[in-house]
């Protein structure tokens, strides 16, 4: 038998603060329960039938016909990043967080980059990346500079002008930047965000941003699938948070759209090979959360839903679905950082139970751990398998 599993995560989606959102200054943060306030109700049929209504008041009755097991996740490992939360959910536990730079990075690492370049920079503050190049994006242009910022998050982001600066020379100086950033500067991922325009009223991100991620330090359920020869096949910017390490194959889906689409295709085309497909829908949280569009978040939740219930009818006999998140990016408070909360835990198969509550799980590991003794490649160092709870 061919024990495959589908891994969505629906990036940011957060369901209520976790008891040490305090310490991030994310205290009353609830990405989707905020958000179904805000808007007054929130339609997710497909997510709801996994038992998403039984997580989080989504403004109107829950249904009965819940088809999936569902339960919450609390984050062990300090942080509240991209690159934690995914290797936390692959089993790989921190104990120290990222570095991060809440007043800019400093000056021996900026000199230190600015001299392997050999260009200065601009900006080196904590920005939105929109606002950043509103803000610098002119300069940039007159003085080839490239701009550098960070955010709440572990990261050293670079804007750059695709077409004046170019793309190749903007991934080139990434990667040198994270070459440098080793030791205590070993921040989680550096990110090019290229842009295109003219002036301040038209300067926007491209779809061409890269992510440059450290390998990860132990083990994860990637690594035991491909040591194991079994699929291991990443959607989206798994491959970049990953920086490649134990994925057979990668395809980098733009958005969501091509995200879901393209989970479909693979599932088509790795029918019967055991292993996983984990597949990152970033929209949520690249487009929306960040940028408090209330709005723009919800309608992607409904466009998401819509995929996952085609991802359901395509489902073979054998294939475990499991949908999650791996952090919040709350976009009804002030904040446009991702916030400390628990992830939705929503898991379906044919042959499968139904309507079981798993609780509130300690761990994100829990999910590798639970792909590994479904797919028999484990133990992981991390988390309790939850296959026993199911079957």
């Amino acid at each position: 038998m061919a024990h495959r599993v589908i891994l969505v995560i629906l990036d940011s989606v957060g369901i209520g603060e976790l008891p040490d959102a305090h310490l991030y200054q994310d205290q009353g943060s609830n990405t989707l329960g905020n958000l179904a306030k805000a808007i007054g109700r929130l339609d997710l049929p497909a997510l709801e039938k996994l038992g998403l209504g039984e997580l989080v008041d989504l403004g109107h009755s829950r249904t009965k016909d819940i088809s999936g097991c569902y339960g919450k996740m609390a984050e062990a490992s300090p942080g509240k990043d991209t690159t934690t939360g995914h290797w936390e959910l692959t089993g790989l536990i921190l104990r120290q967080p990222f570095p991060v730079y809440p007043h800019g990075f400093p000056q021996e690492i900026i000199k230190a980059f600015e001299k392997k370049i050999g260009s200065k920079i601009i900006g080196n503050i904590p920005a939105s990346g929109t606002e950043i190049i509103k803000q610098l994006g002119a300069e940039h242009l007159r003085t080839g500079y490239p701009i550098v910022y960070t955010s709440a998050d572990s990261v050293f982001q670079i804007a750059c002008h695709e077409q004046k600066f170019g793309l190749p020379e903007l991934y080139s100086i990434c990667l040198q930047a994270r070459e440098l950033l080793t030791g205590n500067h070993a921040v989680g991922r550096v990110i090019a965000r290229p842009f295109v325009g003219t002036g301040i009223t038209d300067f926007c991100r491209t779809a061409n941003r890269k992510d440059y991620s450290l390998k990860p330090s132990a083990p994860t359920i990637l690594d035991l699938l491909q040591q194991n020869g079994q699929l291991s096949s990443g959607i989206g910017k798994i491959e970049d948070i990953f920086a490649g390490q134990g994925l057979t194959d990668s395809i980098h889906a733009r958005d969501n759209a091509t995200g879901l689409e393209a989970t479909q295709e693979t599932m088509r085309r790795t029918a019967g090979r055991p292993g996983l497909i984990f597949v990152n829908l970033v929209d949520f949280d690249m487009l929306y959360g960040h940028r408090n569009d209330i709005n723009g978040y919800a309608q992607a939740l409904r466009i998401a839903d819509q995929g996952l219930a085609l991802i359901m009818q395509q489902l073979l006999d054998e294939d475990l679905l499991i949908v999650t998140a791996d952090h919040g990016c709350d976009p009804t408070t002030p904040s446009t950082d991702h916030s400390r909360e628990y992830v939705p835990l929503l898991v379906y198969g044919k042959q499968f139970k139904k309507n079981v509550n798993l609780g509130t799980r300690t761990t994100f590991a829990d999910v590798g751990q639970t792909i590994a003794a479904y797919c028999q490649v484990g133990p992981l160092a991390n988390g309790t398998s939850f296959l026993s709870e199911i079957i």
